[in-house]
């Protein structure tokens, strides 16, 4: 159906794991960031750019030093600098690799890298779920954004970019912007909840377990800009699991979730949500999506930690930046957090 990279798994596999030696060997600042959380994230990158990593670390420490020991500006994007100091900081030979275990059902995920990033736009609280696209902030549009680029072209019927997300926490996680030139807005309408479903449909093909998050403004998006988080989990996410009700078992999920096997019904829920303003995350997977109604952002007291519950989270994905949270962290302290997020 597709040619190369969707054309099975094991070719996509290989061009997203090719497309990150690829970009290290280009070198600079971003490319080392990101190749650096995919590294930290997945032992296979590690192995593969191990020895390419430790020496571009060592250049850009050397050529930053000496900048900024001469009062020299660097010119580099502010957010890739700052990771790349608080790395330096650590240490690059001291940076620990995300580890998972579970706690009763729900996935628990330790990933030191990705809790240096800057918090963008996630850290307001939007009045409404619809912000007009803004030229001057963070958009994928931007010229230093293309080398992260992993493909473009027709992706059932309309024209869209792959980004690799730079702080991964799935497996082969990537950012689709349909249209990207349109310069969408974070808000859902009916015609790219179609595309979503089908999209997802058509590459379920012959990617076993791909899926779709969505987060709208106030669930932490943290990007006004078009775009769905892709990822391949043939075991599937949390909430997947036949037990839970949405599912037809007997055990009632923590939070709110709803489940539709059709866009159109899916699209009836989500239109009011629209209407009551009530912030959302979504989980696309093949032949159905999950709607998680929820408390908007900076309503509640979050737990310390976390960074916040996106569409990973609501689907029972828990992210920990430290190690004391990772080990400590238990059953019932994920599904009292959840339940608190019930609107």
């Amino acid at each position: 159906m597709y040619d190369h990279p969707f054309s099975s798994l094991k070719s996509f596999q290989h061009a997203f794991n090719s497309g990150l030696s690829g970009l290290l060997q280009k070198g600079g600042l971003g490319p080392f960031i990101l190749v650096c959380a995919n590294a930290s994230f997945d032992r296979r990158v590690e192995a593969a750019t191990a020895k390419g990593l430790a020496a571009l670390f060592q250049s850009l420490s050397a050529e930053y030093v000496a900048a900024l020991s001469n009062g020299k500006t660097i010119q580099a994007v502010e957010e890739d600098l700052l990771v790349f100091l608080k790395l330096h900081a650590v240490g690059f030979e001291r940076l620990q690799a995300t580890e998972t275990r579970h706690a009763g059902p729900w996935e628990v995920q330790f990933n030191q890298l990705r809790s240096f990033r800057p918090k963008r736009i996630a850290t307001l609280l939007p009045q409404t779920l619809h912000l007009p696209y803004d030229e001057a902030g963070f958009h994928f549009n931007k010229p230093f954004m293309q080398k992260e680029a992993f493909w473009a072209g027709k992706l059932s019927g309309r024209h869209a970019t792959l980004y690799y997300n730079k702080y991964p926490f799935v497996d082969f996680h990537a950012l689709l912007v349909p249209e990207r030139e349109s310069c969408l807005p974070q808000f859902l309408t009916e015609a790219h909840h179609f595309y979503l479903w089908q999209a997802t449909l058509d590459l379920s093909r012959t990617l076993d377990g791909v899926g779709f998050g969505y987060n709208s403004l106030g669930a932490f998006a943290s990007v006004n800009h078009l775009h769905f988080q892709m990822f391949v989990k043939p075991d599937g996410m949390p909430v997947m699991r036949e037990n839970w009700q949405h599912n037809g078992g007997s055990k009632a999920y923590p939070t709110r979730c709803a489940r539709f096997d059709t866009p159109a019904a899916a699209w009836s829920f989500l239109g009011e949500m629209h209407e009551t303003n009530t912030p959302y995350n979504l989980l696309y997977s093949k032949g159905l999506v999950y709607i998680f109604p929820r408390q908007k952002q900076g309503c509640y007291a979050q737990p310390d930690w976390s960074s916040g519950f996106a569409w990973h989270e609501m689907a029972g994905g828990m992210i920990t930046f430290n190690r004391e949270s990772y080990t400590s962290i238990d059953q019932a302290s994920i599904e009292q957090e959840l339940a608190r997020l019930v609107v």
